[in-house]
């Protein structure tokens, strides 16, 4: 079954959620936490990702972001974050397979 389309319209406020692939605890230390928060930082950078609140758990991420500028903002700042993250600990750790657990909730 096909998935719905997300729509994120400008001036909109998005709580995102985006958890940890079998609820494991990949993101128990603060160095890991730390990565996901600084690839978080570096979307507001290169996106101007306007990010209202965030929390790093061990095992999920929680994010307040306000759309400002269009459509494309979420998904490409969701992307680079969880991309990034996986890829930085599944080479760190010498490990395969899914760093998140499906897709991220809005």
């Amino acid at each position: 079954m096909a998935r719905a389309n997300r729509h994120y319209l400008p001036g909109y406020v998005w709580h995102i959620t985006h958890r940890c692939h079998k609820r494991e605890f990949l993101l128990k230390f603060a160095r890991d936490q730390r990565r996901c928060l600084q690839w978080l930082f570096e979307a507001k950078k290169r996106l101007g990702t306007s990010i209202l609140n965030y929390a790093v758990t061990s095992n999920h991420i929680h994010l307040v972001i306000r759309n400002v500028k269009g459509e494309e903002v979420i998904p490409q700042t969701m992307q680079l974050i969880a991309g990034r993250t996986g890829q930085e600990y599944n080479q760190r750790k010498g490990r395969k397979g899914a760093f998140w657990e499906d897709r991220y909730h809005a």
